[in-house]
Parts: C-alpha cells; structure tokens; sequence
C-alpha cells in the first residue's frame, strides 16, 4: 500500500507544495524524514500571492551601486599593469601625446601679432587656414544676426564732427600740382546732423594744402545710429604703395615692402589702410615686384599702381592693364561701382558672390576704394554695411569705379597720420578714420599677416621761407 500524499502551506511565501507517494522496492531506498520535509516548488503562483510579486522570490538582491563601483576599483587595483589600472589616465596621456604638434600650432598662433590684433582673431586666422571655413563662417552668421545694427536712433555724439568755419583771408597758396578739394557729399536721412556730409582735411599737408579729406555721413535712411568714414586723397600729392602680408599672398617670394613699414617710409606716410580679401577668397590674383605671385584674372576688380606711385581701379584687362611701368596689382571680386553708378546685381542678401565667409544675410563691417572723375582716390569703411551701401556710399563720394575690399571687425582698417610734412610716422601719431574701429593704428608697425596699401607725400620742393635780413 502506497503512503499517503503530504502537504505542506508555506503562508509567508505564498505557496503551497505536495510530496507525492513514493514505492518503496527495498528497505535501503526508504527515504529519511529529512527527504520526506523538503518540498517541490510549484513554479505556479498560489491565488493568495500578491500581484507583482518576483516569480524567483528567493533570488539574492542585486548588489547597490557603490557597491558595484568599489568592486570595478578593486579589479582594476589588482591588474598587473599600469595600463590596466588606469586606463582612463592612459588614454588621456596618449591623446595629449599626439596632439601636441596641434598644441603647440594653436598656441604659436595665439600669440602671434601677425594674425591679427586679438587672440580671437587670431585663433580665427588659425582656424580659417587649417581647414576651418565652415565652423568660422557659421560662427560669424550667428554673431552678426545677433549683433544686427539698430533701425533707427541717433549717432553717438562726436561721431560726426562739425566743421569749423575758416575765418582765415589768407588765399590757398599755388604751390605744387593738385586736385580741387572734393564737394560735400549729399546725406541719405532726410535730416541731416550738423556737419554730416561736409569734409574736414586731414594727413599732412604741402605747403598748406591739404592732402586728404575725411567726411562722415549716415550710411542709409534706416540705420540712421550708424555713421560711415569716408577718405578722399589726392594723388597729385600722394603716391601709392603695395605692401606685403606674411600670409597674403603666402605664396613664398620675398617682396620689397613687407609689412611692417619702417625706415625713410615713416617720413612721409600719411595714410594706410587694408587691403582686400584672403587670396583662396578674393577669386583674383596679386602681383607685386614683376612676380604674378597668384595669377591676375580677367575681369576682375583690381587696384593698379605704376612705378610712379599712381593708383587707379578698374575691371582687369578692359579698364586696367598691364603696362611696362605696373608695380603692383591686387585683385579683389568685381566691381561694385563702373561708370559712377553701382553695378547691375548688386544684392544686399547676396552672401555669395560679396562675402562668402560672412555666411547669411548681415550688415557688416565693409571697405572699398575707388577713384574719382578727376583720378582722387576715394575709401569707405564702417560697420553695418550692406554691399549696396558700400556701393551707394562710394558712388556719393564721387566714385566713378569701385571695388570692395577686406570685411569684418578686425580687418577694416583706415588710419591717417596729421603731421608735419618730414615728421617720421609711429603707431603713437596715427588716428582712426573712425572711432569704432578694433584695430590700432600699431598694426602697420609690426608684422602683419595681411597685405595693406600706403598713401605717401610725394617728394616735392618747398619753397624757402623769406628772408627778413636788411638791405
């Protein structure tokens, strides 16, 4: 006869479980009391066990997360090497360890003056020429839409000075060839500020007659807090002069003006300003010294000097040309201004064709020259500019051709030296053409990695002084 069933409830655990009978063949397999108390789990929830409840109740607990972290440590501590202890460490050291050429690059540009006025632009230079156009170029969109100029308001005070009238009955000596002085230019607001427009002499003078202007003026009826510099030079009394950058045009030759300008030069500067776009960037070319360092291309906007120190501008091969007397071209786009009207197509959205490196539709810092009717040659520089104003600015200046040059904060650059006529020119006498502008006029003294054009007193003779002796 077969034992009965046992059953055994465990309340605490929720279930409930039978032995079943078992034959006994032979004495030896009678199972022991302890056999008969150990029961079969019956996977099977019982109906009084709470919902929820994990189907593996007597599972260990997973261990809390310090726990596990200190047990990680205690591993890596019983590596046999120190790799396998630190590996962490180890990685860093090795990045750190290959990138140190870049490194060290990155500080080299840091603190190089040549790259720009600022740490910020150089770094940027540094970025531009290792590959980085897209990052700064998205970087500049963002700034500039951030930071676009106010509609409206007024201009702060003093940016457009007022002239003083002259009172003097003394007539303007003869003295040396030069051009009429220049006729104020026509405001764009409807309400011009006293003196907007109106020209002030600036630079040094030849025997009393000046030989530059500056007028300052609103640059359109909307961004009327804005206020724009304009230079004009007579280049009768002045010549022209291309310099060097360290980087631009970067191609290797050894130039005969390199930035930064020093000796004789220093006794007659009267004027530099900046020149035009990186060569990758400018779609031209640079000449200098009877060395096309980058091949000059037809059609291209290009600012002309002859071995006469004359300037002019003009589309390549058509206005302008090679000559036996040309010393320097530079070439920079197109023209923005041809026969004293802006160009057909001009866009102030077009971020392409006037500034691809500006990357969206902003108003920025812009610069541009261009020569007159009468052959003066004529800057514009100033923030907030679109291609248009630049173009309707230098047309108001009298501007028969134009083109654009270098653009952004750290790049427009006009500064003037008011001196006596053989005074040696420094970093401590020059002066802005406009107050806001972010780089000294120190730039033009020291190693420079941009080009940048010069404005010298031509050699003349002055007349002696009278003598007062008895005779």
């Amino acid at each position: 006869m077969s034992p009965p069933e046992r059953t055994f409830h465990d309340a605490e655990r929720g279930f409930t479980s039978t032995v079943p009978p078992k034959i006994i063949f032979d004495q030896d397999d009678a199972p022991t009391e302890d056999a008969l108390e150990l029961p079969s789990v019956d996977s099977t929830p019982h109906r009084g066990q709470p919902t929820g409840t994990p189907r593996h109740a007597h599972a260990l607990a997973k261990p809390p997360r310090r726990e596990r972290r200190a047990l990680r440590k205690q591993k890596r501590r019983e590596r046999s090497t120190i790799v396998g202890r630190h590996p962490k460490t180890t990685v860093l050291l090795v990045l750190l360890v290959l990138l140190t050429p870049l490194w060290a690059s990155l500080g080299s540009a840091a603190t190089n003056p040549a790259l720009g006025p600022t740490m910020g632009t150089r770094l940027t230079e540094w970025v531009r020429g290792h590959g980085g156009g897209g990052i700064v170029t998205w970087t500049e969109n963002v700034w500039y839409t951030w930071n676009a100029p106010a509609k409206g308001g007024k201009p702060a005070a003093g940016a457009i000075p007022v002239a003083v009238p002259s009172t003097s009955t003394v007539p303007v000596p003869t003295g040396p060839v030069h051009l009429a002085a220049p006729a104020a230019i026509t405001p764009f607001v409807a309400l011009p500020t006293a003196g907007e427009g109106e020209w002030h002499a600036i630079g040094r003078t030849v025997d009393g007659i000046p030989t530059m202007y500056a007028a300052y003026l609103r640059p359109n009826a909307v961004n009327t807090s804005l206020v724009t510099g304009v230079a004009w030079m007579d280049t009768k009394l002045l010549s022209a002069k291309l310099y060097a950058g360290s980087s631009i045009p970067g191609t290797g030759q050894t130039f005969s003006a390199t930035a930064p300008i020093t000796g004789p030069a220093l006794n007659t500067l009267d004027a530099a300003f900046n020149s035009g776009f990186r060569m990758q960037d400018s779609q031209g070319g640079f000449y200098l010294d009877g060395i096309a360092a980058v091949p000059l291309v037809a059609g291209k906007a290009s600012l002309v000097i002859d071995s006469a120190g004359n300037v002019d501008v003009g589309s390549w091969g058509s206005e302008v040309a090679m000559t036996p007397t040309t010393v320097a071209v530079r070439q920079n786009l197109d023209l923005i201004v041809d026969n004293g009207q802006p160009v057909a197509g001009l866009n102030a959205n077009d971020n392409i064709k006037w500034g691809a490196t500006l990357g969206g539709r902003v108003q920025v810092w812009r610069s541009g020259v261009g020569v007159s009717s009468t052959g003066a040659l004529v800057y514009v520089g100033g923030s907030g500019l679109s291609i248009v104003d630049l173009a309707n600015l230098l047309v108001r200046a009298g501007c028969v051709r134009a083109m654009e040059l270098d653009i952004n904060t750290a790049w427009v650059n006009f500064t003037h030296f008011d001196l006596a006529y053989d005074a040696p020119a420094s970093a401590a006498t020059g002066t802005l053409l406009t107050s806001d502008q972010s780089t000294s006029p120190g730039r033009y003294f020291a190693p420079l990695s941009r080009d940048f054009f010069t404005m010298s007193v031509r050699p003349v003779t002055i007349p002696a002084a009278p003598s007062h002796v008895a005779k």
